[in-house]
């Protein structure tokens, strides 16, 4: 679902028609995290044919993808991934805290809490003047 959102970005910003240079910064990691929800989702579905693990995956790896694409647009506006992040945070940490096994809610609750640290961050940063 992500690469419906990312693709045309691709796509245009490759584009030879004259535009005005951005500073426009891409994030990396936050698309890095909707690739690997998403992909989880699917390892889900394939390993254990679990259909909820395939949607839930693509639904929040989706979301996550919409959510760095928004930072790579405006960097200040990090709520659809906080939000992302901070719910797989929780539902895989209950789910890691329940299980004591690593993989994969241990792994997604780890994942989901880095992020959440890094948009915490981004947010506590004061603005820059330019």
């Amino acid at each position: 679902m992500f690469l419906y959102l990312v693709l045309p970005q691709l796509v245009f910003c490759n584009s030879t028609v004259s535009q005005p240079v951005s500073n426009m910064s891409v994030d990396w990691v936050g698309y890095g995290y909707a690739a690997l929800v998403a992909s989880g989702g699917v390892v889900g579905y394939v390993k254990a044919g679990s259909v909820p693990s395939l949607a839930a995956g693509l639904l929040f790896g989706g979301l996550a993808g919409f959510g760095a694409y928004q930072i790579s647009n405006d960097p200040t506006n990090v709520w659809v991934s906080l939000a992302t992040s901070g719910a797989l945070t929780g539902v895989m940490g209950k789910r890691f805290y329940g299980s004591r096994k690593f993989m994969p809610a241990g792994l997604m609750a780890g994942a989901s809490l880095l992020m959440v640290a890094k948009l915490g961050v981004t947010l506590l940063q004061k603005p820059q003047q330019s």
